[in-house]
């Protein structure tokens, strides 16, 4: 279950307008991720899609590929939910590089990393060949709204949608983080190809930056602004980062080259 039955809340309205009313609320749980019996993460995240969550967390965090995933069950326990992957003994081997030792927050991408080097990996360059024109890009950014049902629910959730000429998947979470990963997982499991624009209702810090890399995804779009450092991994990584995202204008921070047709404004970085 993704909401949690109305809440009793106040309302206020302009002036001294007080109302009673109530408010659906979505659910947040603690799930651990556990790799062949220890605990890797604990993350604060929506109880739903978890094995979409398993499969993309293993992929954007370098810790298996998905072929190397041999099972995955998801355990209810009195505290919370344990999500049991099992993966094969050449996966197992990267876990110790990859260790998470820290429960999670909803707003956390890179807590419970042990390592500098770890936190700031190398990633894997992005050299998808693929265009997208600035219509294209308002279209993403138009059709992510009408796939998030848990938001319309409470407004209280983060998507997370790929974009390849439709919308053709959408994961949702209290966690911006998570809902990336669900995202990555469900495409994984399927074998959608990463070649188009993952869409994001979120800001852009370097860990989205990673787990898009990871994936293989050649644009990044999203509806706020990037760090500084999130815009240097993207340019590092060939990855096109579009931001600021809304229906009449949009800003490209990296490899304006992939947005066909030109930008539309003089400056370089808005359209």
């Amino acid at each position: 279950m993704t909401t949690h039955s109305p809440l009793p809340c106040l309302a206020f309205g302009p002036g001294a307008l007080v109302v009673s009313g109530s408010r659906v609320l979505p659910e947040e749980v603690a799930v651990a991720l556990s790799f062949n019996g220890s605990t890797q993460a604990v993350m604060m995240a929506t109880p739903a899609d978890l094995e979409d969550f398993a499969y993309g967390f293993a992929l954007t965090e370098g810790l298996a590929q998905p072929a190397e995933i041999l099972s995955v069950e998801v355990v209810d326990t009195p505290k919370g939910i344990d999500v049991q992957i099992w993966v094969t003994p050449q996966a197992e081997a990267r876990l110790a590089k990859r260790r998470r030792t820290m429960a999670g927050p909803v707003g956390c991408g890179l807590c419970g990393i042990d390592s500098l080097d770890e936190a700031m990996r190398e990633l894997p360059a992005v050299t998808a060949d693929f265009q997208i024109t600035p219509s294209q890009v308002r279209a993403a950014i138009a059709a992510l709204p009408g796939a998030q049902p848990l938001h319309d629910a409470t407004r209280a959730a983060h998507a997370a949608g790929f974009w390849n000429g439709a919308l053709v998947a959408v994961r949702e979470d209290v966690g911006r983080h998570n809902a990336l990963d669900k995202l990555v997982g469900t495409m994984a499991r399927v074998g959608t190809k990463p070649t188009g624009a993952i869409v994001l209702t979120s800001r852009v810090s370097i860990d989205m930056v990673q787990k898009v890399a990871a994936l293989g995804a050649p644009v990044l779009i999203a509806v706020s602004a990037p760090t500084a450092r999130a815009v240097t991994m993207a340019q590092a990584a060939g990855i096109t980062l579009i931001a600021l995202a809304r229906a009449d204008r949009f800003e490209v921070f990296t490899h304006e080259s992939r947005l066909s047709g030109g930008l539309i404004s003089g400056e370089s970085h808005v359209a």
